[in-house]
């Protein structure tokens, strides 16, 4: 290998989580990093918008699955208590709001856990909710291990025998609902235990079962908050590049992959200024669906990618209030009374429920830097369809829009219907007196600013034929040295699952230049050699009393043989 080869540029567009964990990475591996960003902040979905004091996350605003943050910035060589980064575990999990005036905590406390269960389903209740956990944590650490930690770059891929012996046991064929359905018995708690189906951008009656991974990771390991909002874990990755020589040029969108004279080789970017900038890997952090169709030359399958279902988008609205809602805690959840109809509403007719689940979010509550003394601020995130072509059609429930969705009408119908929701449920009252700012954003605006395709906020749909070797590749498959990490990429979309994707993205880049990857070479920081009293050790399969039973049907078995 040459040392050309080592410092050969890296173009990488769009500075998303998956964009600057994919630099930072290739920077510790010696390459020479250009991050071109759009807009004029860095972070994409995870930004921050400001008003007069008060803070508010765009798009997370939990941090899940803590391990892959914690292995992202081990492998640079750091933790993120040293990079600064605070985490501040919430509890509850929600409150989850009904239309019946109950509600429900989820906790990661076992005791908590234990009395809401029973509260609906009984002792028995609670036995079958361990039951859940179970086969929610079988699902998440096989996911984790053979799904979010491995490629698949083909339909061969998924005959690896370590991860074809645990098809089956992922339930990929079942939707979360039917399982969950297997252990809880009243429709209530069904629907506590997979609401989390949102937070992929799909139904919990189309969601695979798999998915259970979310509601065991919340459970088991909490959900968590960053201090300072949920960029602070994008800046502190920045930092890391930029200490490894990342360059970073915000309002520099770009306008097409550049390719060799025989397009078959990526060979940079064009910047929409007309700058062309060489590079010897491109990689693209961009919306994928949006990529094909527009940085690259035109393709069938880009066209292709068009057609594939895509996830929900949403109606958010971001509001500074004058007073402090103590009727809310953190996370909350409001769920709507026809819950399946609402879903079918959001997907298979893309438009706003006439009656919509949300989530709210007062981050204040947790982190009081959100917000001035004595005041919250408030995210409320609507699901509703993404966007349609002028020539589709609208179904008949739900608001009508005729050939165009109306999300003027839409944003005034949300708005209504949280404040009278929130307040009927909860006890707040005159919350829209108190509200002193609204920031919106529609399909149209995270299409406009993010360069969404449809506006869909979580990308492509994550239906079996979207996921694994389905799911658009890391790799273009025909041009070399371009490369993909994002949330339509594999494997697949949420913030931590994207850091493992940008992992798996960056290790394909080295693997192509023949090189090491620097993160295997960091040690293990273990506790040294296990103490006698912590060697594992397996107990026999058969206890004395098992052999001794054995043993006499044995001879019982050999006296009865003689006598005949």
């Amino acid at each position: 290998m040459s040392d050309e080869d080592v410092q050969a540029k890296v173009s990488n567009s769009s500075a998303g989580a998956g964009g600057v964990a994919t630099a930072a990475r290739l920077a510790k591996a010696g390459f020479e990093v250009i991050v071109f960003e759009k807009n004029n902040f860095i972070g994409g979905r995870c930004s921050l918008i400001h008003h007069e004091g008060y803070r508010f996350d765009q798009g997370p605003s939990l941090l899940l699955l803590p391990g892959l943050f914690k292995e992202t910035f081990e492998d640079l060589g750091t933790s993120l208590e040293a990079e600064g980064v605070q985490l501040m575990k919430c509890e509850p999990n929600y409150n989850i709001w009904f239309d019946d005036g109950e509600s429900f905590e989820l906790s990661t406390d076992v005791a908590r856990m234990k009395l809401e269960v029973e509260k609906w389903e009984g002792k028995d209740g609670f036995e079958r909710y361990l039951g859940f956990l179970q086969e929610a944590h079988r699902h998440y650490e096989i996911s984790v291990a053979q799904v979010l930690k491995k490629n698949f770059t083909s339909l061969l891929s998924m005959t690896r025998p370590a991860f074809l012996r645990h098809l089956f046991p992922l339930h990929p064929f079942e939707s979360i609902y039917s399982r969950a359905s297997k252990y809880f018995w009243t429709e209530r708690l069904r629907r506590v235990f997979t609401f989390g189906s949102m937070y992929m951008g799909m139904s919990p009656f189309d969601a695979p079962g798999t998915y259970s991974l979310l509601q065991y990771t919340e459970l088991a390991e909490g959900i968590w908050y960053p201090k300072g909002g949920f960029h602070s874990v994008i800046e502190a990755l920045v930092r890391i590049g930029e200490r490894l020589g990342v360059k970073y040029r915000l309002s520099t969108p770009v306008s097409s992959v550049d390719l060799d004279s025989k397009g078959r080789h990526a060979a940079g970017v064009t910047l929409e200024n007309g700058e062309k900038i060489w590079a010897g890997v491109v990689i693209i952090n961009a919306d994928l669906v949006y990529a094909y169709n527009n940085l690259l030359p035109s393709s069938s399958y880009g066209r292709s990618l068009q057609k594939r279902p895509a996830s929900c988008s949403s109606i958010s609205f971001y509001w500074a209030m004058d007073r402090q809602i103590p009727e809310l805690t953190t996370h909350n959840i409001f769920l709507a009374q026809h819950y399946r109809e609402s879903f079918d509403d959001i997907f298979k007719r893309q438009l706003i429920p006439s009656e919509p689940s949300f989530y709210l979010n007062v981050p204040s509550r947790i982190d009081p830097t959100a917000a001035p003394k004595g005041k919250d601020s408030i995210v409320v995130l609507v699901p509703v369809g993404h966007l349609l072509d002028e020539n589709q059609g609208i179904g008949r429930r739900g608001l009508d829009v005729q050939s165009k969705q109306d999300w003027d009408a839409m944003v005034t119908k949300a708005r209504e219907t949280v404040f009278a929701t929130v307040e009927a449920r909860t006890g707040a009252r005159n919350l829209q007196s108190a509200l002193v700012k609204e920031i919106v954003n529609t399909p149209q605006s995270w299409k406009d600013v993010f360069n969404l395709d449809k506006g869909a906020i979580l990308g492509l749909s994550h239906s079996f034929f979207n996921v694994l070797c389905f799911r658009p590749k890391t790799k273009h498959p025909w041009i070399e040295r371009l490369h993909f990490v994002g949330a339509s990429a594999h494997p697949g979309t949420g913030v931590p699952i994207v850091l493992a994707g940008a992992k798996i993205t960056s290790e394909q880049v080295l693997e192509g230049f023949g090189m090491e990857k620097p993160w295997d070479a960091k040690g293990l920081k273990g506790r040294g050699e296990a103490k006698e009293i912590d060697r594992i050790r397996a107990l026999p399969l058969l206890s004395n009393i098992h052999i001794a039973l054995m043993a006499l049907v044995l001879v019982f078995a050999i006296l009865v043989a003689r006598s005949w």
